[in-house]
């Protein structure tokens, strides 16, 4: 019986091995993700999109200072009625140009151009944020990619030591030297690997989407990353957080939205101003094609905003508004960026010396597995003794992944917070 067990459950795990995909998987390494994100992720080209609708708008708002000039072609008819037998019948024909141009309103284009610039720096620095949170996303579905693949490998590795503690608690337990109990756990404690396996390889298939994702693929397809576990920004001297917060794109974003803002009330101040505007144009009209008749005009005209039940003061108010609650939104941001900054550090600092001591747990509890392996082996400890220290090696192992995938997260997180994108690397 406990032989067909045992060849059960190596059969079992031969089938989990062997059930990974049959197509040749695609090795990926950080910079071709990075490359690949950034030529196809939706969210940087939907980005991209904003600056030009931005630009767009700072040109349709330009175009007001330069001269509109129109074309006109005209052909009527009118018949009208003199007497019951009789009607009169008369053909108009005329073309001509006429052009307008703005010569003076308070500056107001001259601000709503101004404060169209400022949008468009605005929305690079929202480009620049996008950039910054894809690169995490993509970085955290690398490390999430990374890890688990290695988390594959340790759990085989945990099989291989749950299958030799069976058969050597087997062989005591068939010569009377160990009991029922210990032989049980060591079936749960087999069972439990194979099952480790099973979860591990379909937590690949779930990074593998979640990186084709960031990558902006839209096939998914057999991926392993390449890589390992080191980190180049570890920022060991702590850093002026203040001097890095004024290049983050969110705060950079908030204060080109306040410039704009202030444009923006100059520009309602100057509805106020009265407006000068020049008018001239050339024509020919007649009775027949093509006519000949000329006619031409020139003129000035002058505007001035009498009474509009105190439309432009609401005007003022709203912009002024609206500026103060940009101030405010840039103060908090700033505020809050800096404190980011301040524990993703700490954060950081921390999974950098939890890397070392989980290296010395883990290299500590090999060892000691070794010499209980051999007390066990020659009965110098119980059962429940070795079973306790190989179980520690087992959360060692894991522990120490864990550890050194976190260092990766915090490295990530550290970048994010000080705004860098794809182009960081």
């Amino acid at each position: 019986m406990l032989k067909y067990l045992k060849t059960l459950l190596v059969l079992i795990l031969f089938m989990l091995v062997c059930s990974g995909s049959v197509f040749a998987e695609e090795i990926l390494n950080w910079q071709g993700c990075i490359k690949e994100a950034a030529k196809n992720h939706p969210d940087l080209i939907a980005s991209g999109e904003e600056i030009k609708q931005s630009e767009a708008s700072k040109q349709i708002t330009a175009s007001a200072l330069f001269p509109q000039v129109d074309a006109s072609v005209n052909a009527s008819t009118a018949s009208t009625a003199t007497n019951a037998s009789k009607s009169t019948q008369a053909d108009t024909y005329n073309y001509g140009v006429s052009a307008t141009q703005l010569f003076f309103d308070g500056a107001k284009t001259i601000n709503n151009v101004k404060s169209a610039a400022e949008d468009i720096k605005a929305a690079k620095q929202s480009f620049r944020f996008t950039s910054a949170t894809v690169r995490y996303r993509l970085r955290t579905a690398f490390i999430d990619l990374l890890r688990v693949q290695e988390m594959l490998r340790i759990t085989q590795e945990i099989y291989n030591i749950r299958r030799e503690n069976m058969e050597l608690i087997t062989l005591r337990y068939e010569s009377g030297l160990e009991h029922k109990g210990a032989l049980m756990t060591s079936e749960a404690d087999l069972a439990s690997a194979i099952y480790d396996i099973s979860q591990a390889k379909r937590d690949v298939e779930v990074s593998q989407r979640s990186l084709i994702k960031e990558m902006g693929r839209t096939k998914l397809t057999p991926i392993a990353v390449e890589g390992d576990f080191k980190i180049n920004d570890s920022a060991e001297i702590k850093p002026d957080f203040e001097a890095i917060v004024k290049n983050n794109p969110s705060v950079q974003q908030l204060i080109a939205q306040k410039n704009a803002a202030e444009f923006s009330l100059r520009s309602a101040y100057a509805n106020f101003s009265p407006s000068l505007t020049g008018s001239a144009g050339a024509n020919k009209n007649g009775s027949h094609w093509a006519p000949r008749g000329n006619q031409w005009n020139m003129g000035l005209a002058l505007s001035m905003p009498i009474f509009e039940g105190g439309l432009r003061f609401a005007q003022v108010s709203q912009a002024k508004a609206y500026l103060n609650q940009l101030k405010e939104n840039e103060r908090s941001t700033r505020d809050s960026a800096v404190l980011t900054l301040e524990q993703t550090w700490a954060i950081l600092q921390d999974a950098v010396e939890n890397v070392g001591v989980q290296d010395k747990s883990l290299k500590a509890t090999e060892e000691r597995s070794k010499i209980a392996q051999a007390q066990y082996s020659t009965g110098f400890i119980t059962f429940d003794n070795w079973i306790i220290i190989e179980d520690n090696l087992v959360k060692a192992k894991k522990a120490f992944l864990e550890a050194q995938a976190n260092k990766l997260y915090a490295e990530a997180s550290w970048i994010q917070a000080k705004g860098e994108t794809l182009e960081y690397e």
